[in-house]
């Protein structure tokens, strides 16, 4: 897993907003992260994993191992039971809220690019980062 250790910025994101009204996220939070271009980076330590996702508003750490239920608390203060599985040199996460709402997020790392996939209900939000 060439990627890593490597640290993605984000340089373009599209209908993120709406991503988040979908999964319940206030204005003032919405606000707020739209305005930040956030850092991502993966770490392993043993059979652990560690997504670190940081930024001038908020820097989140997402410990994992893969194929295992563990208890996340998103950005937004969010609880949820998430599952995150490699499937070559993409990671796919689930979270499920206690209210049942799924929300998929497929990272695609590359060489040079990660692109971060999500959709909650009906809504597909696309962000592409690239290699610092």
């Amino acid at each position: 897993m060439e990627f890593v250790g490597k640290k993605y910025k984000m340089v373009s994101s599209e209908n993120f907003d709406e991503f988040m009204k979908a999964i319940g996220v206030g204005l003032i939070t919405r606000k707020a992260a739209n305005a930040v271009t956030p850092t991502v980076e993966l770490r392993q330590d043993g059979d652990t994993f560690v997504l670190v996702t940081s930024s001038t508003f908020k820097t989140t750490e997402m410990k994992f191992k893969p194929g295992e239920e563990f208890d996340e608390e998103r950005a937004d203060g969010a609880k949820v039971k998430s599952v995150c599985t490699f499937e070559g040199s993409s990671l796919k996460h689930v979270q499920t809220g206690s209210d049942g709402v799924i929300v998929t997020l497929i990272r695609e790392f590359g060489p040079e690019e990660m692109k971060a996939t999500m959709t909650a209900k009906d809504v597909t939000c696309t962000r592409v980062y690239k290699v610092q």
